[in-house]
């Protein structure tokens, strides 16, 4: 547990409010250091020998951990007050800022959920002329290399690398389980004078490696090549590139973590029902391929997923979840630093969500060359930028925060953040989530000076619970006049219209609805619908044979989204004979009109009443109709020891 925060100016270059932030954190803090890691780095050691401390210096972090081992104390944790706040035209404001920032800083994350991967070094490189060579070469001491080509060449047996020939055709794995197919396959042939002979093409050959060196130039194995571990891929006319690649294939040999990103639910999963589509909003945008289709839900390759949380954003059950860390974790961060801003005397901050990379680089420069972030502006930092969905960014604005920016990386998936920050958007009535696409330090900070102040919400909310219940209530907050918000199309919350006029009461669309949304009456003909449980799915307008279900998107914030409303119902048809009712009076009428007189086991009046009868009535009167056909001859009579014993003539 944090307890201490040691704070440093960094040579005079900012201004730091001891008393301000220990009144807001709770925290203890030492005196303002000047050089706490150069000149006054003795005193820092002495503080570092307490329990719980925090240096408030992100830049030195290696350092004070150098330090705390040599003094054999707890290694501290660090938080960065200079470059998001005290490196700023307006420093001299951000004191609720910095509260905010140490305060963040002090929250547990849950440890985070890895997987062991084990490569043995067995690379694949490919490629051709001397490039590839030299890079066969290069790493032939170090992993176990195989050169692929696309032609045979003149060599010579011996080399410190393998070599066959062909072109490969199939590709599945990632970093220690690469499998791979190769067409027109052809190896060396040892032994004899001059230049080697080569084996006969062979197609379907299969092998296996560790890692990939795609040095060949041609459009990438793998979609998002850069989030796929173990395949590398250089551009062999650009040396830089190449060596980077050779450098960065000879450290993948050995044990490595692989972090599990996102859990997968299957009972909750919308994706299909009875082999009826539904859900594939994850399919659809994963980039790596990492989710497939297996039945009534997706999987997941944990091995493949590059961890974007594009899937997470996107799904309308919460099957999918981003676990790194989960989102608990992120709506207490959210609510940390807004509650913090205002307890120091702060009124309306602005978020600034960001990614750890570019984003926080972006910031560092910034505050080092330029006018830094403002003093309402609070940075925060996700490790990816997609998984910040709709639900995040409602629950930020509802947190106390007037308005959240959403700063993109190069590689960002743009286009799930603008479909999220459109819904998000239509959910809170007001523009108050905005995307900034800027690669520029100084035109990020012109655009923050100059972007117009809003007001914040007067009453926030305390962000608990699933994405959906944390989306209503945010919404609740930020429109308390409201009842029903109309939604872009691919919303995740909806109703549905029934034409009751084409709706037969099938209820097809109640026994396979994923979420429940859908119910029948067991004592009456009626489909019922609850919206709340609506996923907007659209199983049930697939299923329907009548085409009478349409969905509409919207978010009903009455109460009544919790109860199961009526959405057809008709007379239910009552047994002719025994008078139980079964089945709806519409349906009974039209198949009497479609069988009655027009097929040849309805064609007299007895087999016509049969229809309007209950399951047990009409087997009654099948069995005792003439012409049963489940009738059998009169039973023999029962046979015994006597009758047996007078047929024998010795008896």
């Amino acid at each position: 547990m944090t307890k201490k925060l040691v704070l440093c100016d960094c040579l005079g270059s900012q201004t730091i409010d001891a008393d301000a932030i220990a009144t807001a954190t709770g925290l203890g803090c030492s005196k303002p250091f000047t050089h706490a890691c150069g000149a006054q780095i003795a005193e820092v050691a002495q503080h570092l020998a307490e329990d719980g401390v925090m240096i408030a210096c992100q830049q030195e972090a290696p350092l004070f951990r150098e330090l705390a081992e040599e003094v054999e104390a707890p290694e501290p944790r660090f938080v960065d007050l200079r470059d998001r706040a005290g490196w700023s035209d307006e420093a001299a404001d951000a004191g609720p800022k910095m509260a905010a920032l140490a305060a963040e800083a002090m929250l547990t994350h849950p440890p985070e959920r890895t997987r062991d991967v084990i490569s043995n070094g067995a690379c694949l490189i490919i490629g051709s002329g001397d490039v590839a060579q030299q890079a066969a070469r290069d790493l032939a001491g170090i992993l176990a290399v195989t050169l692929l080509t696309p032609a045979p060449f003149d060599t010579a047996p011996g080399m410190a690398f393998d070599v066959v020939c062909g072109t490969l055709r199939r590709t599945t794995g990632s970093l220690g389980r690469f499998d791979i197919r190769i067409d027109g396959f052809r190896q060396i042939i040892a032994g004899g004078r001059g230049a080697a002979d080569w084996t006969p093409p062979q197609d379907g050959a299969l092998s296996s490696c560790d890692v990939i060196l795609d040095l060949s130039g041609d459009t990438a194995i793998f979609p998002a090549p850069e989030k796929r571990d173990g395949y590398l891929r250089a551009d062999p006319g650009s040396q830089s590139a190449v060596a980077k690649a050779v450098l960065d294939a000879s450290q993948m040999i050995g044990t490595f973590e692989k972090p599990l990103y996102v859990r997968l639910e299957e009972p909750l999963c919308a994706h299909s029902r009875a082999e009826q589509p539904a859900c594939s909003k994850c399919l659809n945008i994963c980039p790596t391929g990492a989710i497939t289709s297996a039945g009534e839900h997706v999987a997941i390759d944990p091995m493949i997923c590059a961890g974007c949380g594009a899937c997470a954003s996107l799904c309308p059950s919460g099957a999918i979840t981003y676990d790194a860390p989960p989102v608990a974790t992120l709506f207490a961060r959210l609510n940390t630093l807004a509650g913090t801003y205002r307890k120091a005397g702060g009124t309306a901050p602005r978020l600034l969500v960001h990614d750890d990379d570019f984003g926080a680089e972006m910031i560092s420069l910034a505050a080092r060359y330029g006018r830094g972030l403002p003093a309402d502006v609070i940075p925060l930092s996700v490790s990816a930028l997609a998984s910040f969905g709709h639900a995040e960014m409602l629950a930020a604005v509802a947190c106390g925060f007037a308005q959240v920016s959403v700063l993109l990386a190069p590689r960002s998936e743009g286009a799930v953040l603008e479909q999220e920050q459109s819904l998000a958007n239509a959910i809170a009535g007001q523009e108050s989530i905005a995307l900034l696409d800027i690669s520029d330090p100084d035109a990020l900070s012109d655009a923050l000076y100059t972007d117009a102040q809003s007001d914040a919400v007067q009453e926030p909310i305390l962000p608990l619970g699933s994405r959906r219940q944390v989306t209503r209530l945010a919404a609740k907050a930020l429109q308390p006049e409201a009842e029903v918000i109309a939604l872009p199309d691919a919303a995740p919350y909806g109703a549905i219209l029934v034409d009751q006029d084409a709706c037969t009461l099938c209820l097809s669309c109640v026994s396979l609805c994923p979420a429940g949304a859908l119910g029948d009456n067991p004592d009456k003909p009626q489909l019922r619908f609850q919206e709340d449980a609506c996923l907007q799915c659209g199983l049930c307008s697939n299923i329907c044979p009548e085409d009478a279900i349409t969905l509409t998107p919207q978010l009903n914030l009455t109460d009544a989204a919790f109860t199961q409303v009526v959405m057809h119902e008709e007379e239910p048809c009552a047994c002719i004979e025994c008078g139980a009712l079964f089945g709806s009076k519409s349906t009974v009428e039209r198949i009497k009109e479609k069988l009655a007189g027009k097929h040849a086991m309805f064609a007299n009046p007895d087999t016509i009443r049969m229809i309007e009868m209950c399951d047990n009535c009409r087997i009654q009167a099948q069995y005792h109709s003439q012409n049963n056909p489940f009738a059998g001859g009169e039973r023999p009579a029962v046979r015994t020891t006597d009758d047996y014993l007078s047929k024998r003539r010795d008896h």
